[in-house]
């Protein structure tokens, strides 16, 4: 008798036992997507770095001399080499300080392009700052650059040339839309964790 007791109640310790497993695996599920508040935090970081340092570049009045850093003469960036765009790290230019300064010195890697529309209003984007195919994770911050028929070309020194950008034969490669604006320039940064 004392036995069949023992048992029993090994039995309902047991089932007590596996109860309170069951029990608890259900209070916590355990999903792919448990980590995501912090992922979400560190993608709304990044994506706040990024709309902070294209607000702070307009506000400063690097932004607009940054889209406009061309070289005429070779149709391209100023020091892009043969890929066209930067990629190498961003451009020597006080916009190109900026992005290196928040990103660069934070471990985030990022993108920069152009978003513009031609003549017929045919959207085109253009690489300005390349570091690769963005993850999964990557956030984007844009900001609008209006460029008028008198907006000079930058040199390489930042310091504005006697070419501007409506001038004939130019090689800027954002065409003159018409009207009373030359075009408008989306910047957009995409940045992600490395």
């Amino acid at each position: 008798m004392r036995a069949q007791a023992h048992t029993l109640e090994a039995t309902v310790a047991g089932l007590l036992m596996l109860s309170s497993l069951v029990f608890a695996l259900q209070m916590t599920a355990v999903t792919t997507l448990s980590a995501s508040t912090s992922s979400q935090h560190i993608e709304d970081q990044q994506q706040s770095i990024g709309q902070g340092v294209l607000a702070a570049a307009s506000q400063r009045g690097v932004l607009k001399p940054a889209v406009l850093y061309w070289n005429n003469s070779s149709a391209q960036f100023h020091d892009v080499g043969v890929q066209r765009f930067y990629t190498s790290g961003p451009p020597e230019n006080r916009f190109g300080a900026m992005l290196e300064r928040a990103f660069n010195e934070n471990g985030i890697a990022y993108n920069v392009y152009l978003r513009f529309q031609n003549d017929k209003g045919v959207p085109i984007t253009r690489r300005y700052v390349y570091s690769g195919v963005p993850t999964d994770n990557a956030v984007t911050a844009t900001h609008t650059v209006t460029l008028q028929d008198d907006d000079p070309l930058y040199d390489a020194r930042e310091r504005p040339t006697d070419t501007s950008v409506g001038t004939a034969n130019v090689t800027y490669p954002m065409p003159d839309t018409g009207g009373n604006l030359y075009n408008t320039v989306r910047v957009e940064v995409v940045a992600w964790r490395i």
